[in-house]
């Protein structure tokens, strides 16, 4: 961390410019758990309202310029939505982000979609991911992120080792369509539908997934998907250190994939996450192309408001790790100067960082409190109005 007091405001300038981070189209539809939703007046209920949220998001923020699509959800015909698509991204100045094929939804994905022991089915999910994989080359989006619920619920219904020979045969012909610039990022859930075993439960499966289909796959880690208590800094720098790692989607949880804004129950785990992030930049590891995104859907907050929010913690908690004096860590950490080291580590996480993303954003145009304007501009007061509390098409999330 830069010592004098202008160093360090050009330091704070600089990691907030390199930081961006991707919203999804479905955090402002009415989405709900398996018990129920509950409905909001200012939902978006259509492909338009959802890039008109977010581009009020991005003019607030100044730092999410692109939003991710769920094919069934929001492209439902396919290549034929992709001119209204192009419109939209005009007319709006907000881009297609990553593309997310759905394998989840269709009755026939009862016992699976990629691993569904009917090779007929097996068929018709590969087909889906070829059609994601096309549109994410006519959007071109170079992101292609996959989630799949596969697994089973109770021992000796399904032969383990026969769908990893399905999923790897399915991922390596899905990854020999990509395009030279597309990557395949594979997510892992260790529970949820599937109890007694998911398809991809973890990071080391998903690790090997993807070094089986191909040179362009990678890992993607959800914040909220692991057990309760796990590393999963550590989980990143393995994924960091063998070159695996893609991207992220972010959300916080209390017991496991919660859905929960960012950082509003463990904001030092993610601040651990970054930190590692940035160090792998500092050593010069090839982290400039991970992909930062948020995976959130809320019943309860508003979801113009939540999204505001959690960009904004992520901003500053982005920032925090910036603080950290990396040399003098790694002096302590070569010392075994433990409590040294810990407290130059928490005291970066501590740091009142508000002021100086405040200022970053008065530098740049934008008002120094992004959830401050939004209230004060009366975007959702207004949409809510226009919107009338219609349902969302999407009626469900997973």
């Amino acid at each position: 961390m830069p010592h004098s007091d202008s160093a360090l405001f050009d330091h704070v300038m600089e990691a907030l410019d390199a930081f961006q981070i991707e919203i999804p189209s479905w955090g402002f539809a009415n989405t709900g758990t398996r018990f129920g939703k509950f409905v909001q007046a200012a939902a978006a209920s259509t492909l338009e309202e959802k890039f008109a949220d977010a581009a009020e998001v991005n003019r607030l923020t100044g730092v999410t310029p692109t939003i991710a699509l769920h094919v069934l959800w929001d492209l439902p015909d396919g290549i034929d939505d992709i001119p209204e698509l192009k419109r939209l991204e005009q007319r709006y100045g907000v881009k297609a982000g990553s593309i997310n094929p759905n394998l989840f939804q269709d009755q026939e994905y009862k016992f699976g979609s990629l691993c569904n022991p009917d090779p007929a089915i097996r068929r018709q999910a590969l087909e889906h991911v070829l059609n994601s994989i096309e549109i994410a080359k006519q959007t071109g989006s170079r992101d292609i992120s996959l989630w799949l619920p596969d697994g089973s619920n109770y021992p000796g219904s399904q032969s383990i080792r026969a769908r990893i020979a399905w999923l790897e045969e399915a991922l390596h012909a899905a990854h020999d369509a990509l395009a030279p610039d597309q990557r395949l990022l594979i997510e892992y859930k260790p529970f949820e539908p599937a109890f007694y075993h998911t398809d991809i439960a973890d990071w080391g499966m998903a690790s090997h997934l993807a070094r089986a289909a191909g040179p362009q796959a990678r890992v993607l880690v959800d914040t909220g998907h692991h057990y309760s208590a796990q590393n999963i800094e550590q989980i990143v720098a393995w994924l960091l250190h063998t070159g695996q790692l893609g991207g992220f989607h972010f959300n916080d949880r209390r017991y496991a994939d919660d859905d929960l804004t960012l950082g509003s129950i463990d904001p030092y785990q993610i601040f651990r996450i970054f930190h590692e992030l940035q160090c792998a930049q500092s050593d010069g590891l090839a982290s400039a192309g991970v992909a930062y995104m948020i995976d959130q859907s809320h019943n309860l907050k508003g979801k113009i408001e939540a999204t505001v929010q959690t960009v904004v913690t992520a901003q500053e908690l982005w920032l925090k790790a910036a603080l950290i004096d990396r040399e003098e860590l790694t002096r302590q950490q070569q010392s075994c100067g433990i409590v040294a080291a810990e407290e130059l580590f928490r005291g970066a996480f501590w740091t009142d960082v508000r002021p100086l993303a405040a200022a970053w954003r008065e530098r740049r145009g934008l008002a120094a409190s992004p959830l401050a304007a939004l209230r004060e501009g009366g975007y959702v007061e207004r949409i809510a109005l226009q919107r009338g509390g219609r349902a969302s098409a999407v009626s469900s999330y997973a």
